[in-house]
């Protein structure tokens, strides 16, 4: 099973549109769910304590989806580099040897609690350019796409 949690909603249609498309895809390998947690609102001037605030109260919403079981990896700006390849060996491993729960978390967009963080089994850098967080759920859903067409030799990634 994969889960997705992310902050906030999708409110372009054709973003949306395209999410479905991949979910859809990932099925014949895997169930997959799409969690949405609320986004906190952000005042125009605030502060560094608001600004912890927020990202406590968003961490704490995510962390109410995860279960002890679930091996959770953290899309993560100081996370570590994988290509698709490797991606999906580390996805096949995860499965086999430590969960058939994964869930993968995109925070919101004043970044992620310490205690998301720490709860993380491992922190994945999607790429060094900064993305909305909109657009990185679908480059996610793609890649697990990927991952599984690799897994099952399957010719979508080449």
């Amino acid at each position: 099973m994969i889960k997705i949690i992310g902050v906030g909603k999708i409110k372009e249609k054709a973003l949306q549109s395209c999410i479905d498309e991949y979910k859809k895809r990932i099925t014949a390998f895997s169930k997959i769910e799409i969690v949405e947690v609320g986004d906190e609102s952000i005042p125009a001037n605030h502060s560094e304590k608001q600004d912890m605030i927020i990202k406590e109260a968003e961490g704490d919403k995510i962390l109410s989806k995860i279960k002890d079981k679930d091996f959770m990896i953290l899309l993560d700006l100081a996370g570590k580099s994988y290509s698709s390849e490797e991606i999906a060996d580390k996805l096949g491993k995860i499965m086999t040897y430590e969960s058939s729960q994964i869930v993968f978390v995109i925070g919101g967009s004043l970044g992620l609690s310490q205690k998301v963080i720490q709860r993380a089994n491992m922190r994945w850098k999607l790429s060094d350019c900064t993305f909305p967080h909109q657009l990185c759920r679908l480059i996610l859903c793609e890649q697990i796409y990927r991952a599984f067409t690799i897994m099952n030799h399957l010719p979508y990634h080449k």
